[in-house]
């Protein structure tokens, strides 16, 4: 399997221009990878990289669209310095992308940000929330009808430790294996499960095949073990970014991690055609939304 990272020479957020080559490399389900973008600290913000700044029973602290912190601990003054940490973390990883994909930038939707203060290696999950097998993002209860899932990470690891993923083979190359073993899809549990709130709103066969691809390659304990595959230690101070729901990816260690989601319709894409949408309604020879 030959690469899926696309290494880039960038070491300022503000100075990102297109390029019709990687752009393309991306939309393929490739990685682009920044070693050298990391996201600055600034002094008072050290004391916030530590596992106390996390409400319990929670895995992660998110900042939404409309600025409310959410899942963090302490004091206000504490409160406010993580907002406003993950908050700068948002104005960059947006200014990236806008320079970096400036014909997204209309249909962009700002989804929330996150900061993952918690070791990955140590978390207990069950095997279809364990994102240390591969997978592409999918989600049982949000269906979202082919949106793309567009993330910038960076690693703030204040030890220096890797963001080690895993890295698998391309999206259709994934489909084409794992869309003979789907289950046929059924508008009428579709509507039952909308009736029972168990989704926000109707699953499309769309949803219902992402979600078949994303639990049959964790359930696969062959496939997590041999399908073709690269590890990829990102180290602190260095940034990637990705189309979640395209690239088969696996989280295998690492602690401190910041990260922006953002949707975009797939027909606003640079190639509306290499998108999963586009793919798999060519697999399956029908429309899917």
């Amino acid at each position: 399997m030959e690469t899926q990272l696309v290494e880039l020479d960038l070491a300022d957020w503000s100075a990102a221009t297109p390029n019709e080559t990687w752009i393309a490399e991306l939309e393929a389900g490739k990685v682009l990878y920044f070693p050298k973008l990391g996201f600055e600290l600034l002094p008072q913000e050290h004391e916030l990289l530590a596992p106390s700044v996390l409400a319990e029973g929670v895995r992660n602290i998110s900042l939404d669209a409309e600025g409310r912190l959410k899942g963090a601990a302490g004091d206000e003054v504490r409160q406010q310095a993580v907002g406003a940490m993950i908050g700068r973390f948002r104005t960059q990883a947006r200014q990236l992308i806008h320079g970096l994909l400036p014909h997204y930038t209309p249909a962009l939707r700002l989804a929330p940000t996150s900061y993952r203060p918690v070791q990955v290696e140590t978390r207990v999950q069950s095997w279809r929330a364990d994102d240390r097998r591969l997978h592409v993002d999918a989600f049982p209860s949000r269906p979202n009808y082919g949106e793309r899932i567009l993330r910038v990470f960076t690693n703030i690891n204040p030890e220096g430790a890797p963001r080690v993923w895993r890295v698998g083979e391309p999206f259709e190359t994934v489909a084409r294996r794992f869309l003979p073993r789907a289950k046929p899809y059924s508008r009428w549990q579709a509507r039952c499960l909308r009736a029972l709130r168990v989704t926000k709103s109707f699953r499309s066969e769309y949803d219902h095949l992402m979600l078949q691809m994303h639990d049959g390659m964790k359930s696969d304990l062959d496939y997590q073990k041999n399908a073709p595959q690269e590890s990829v230690p990102f180290p602190a101070g260095s940034v990637w970014v990705c189309f979640s729901d395209q690239t088969s990816h696996a989280a295998m260690s690492g602690q401190y991690m910041l990260e922006q989601t953002l949707h975009l319709p797939a027909a606003r894409q640079y190639n509306p055609d290499s998108s999963p949408l586009a793919i798999l309604s060519r697999l399956t020879g029908r429309s899917l939304v």
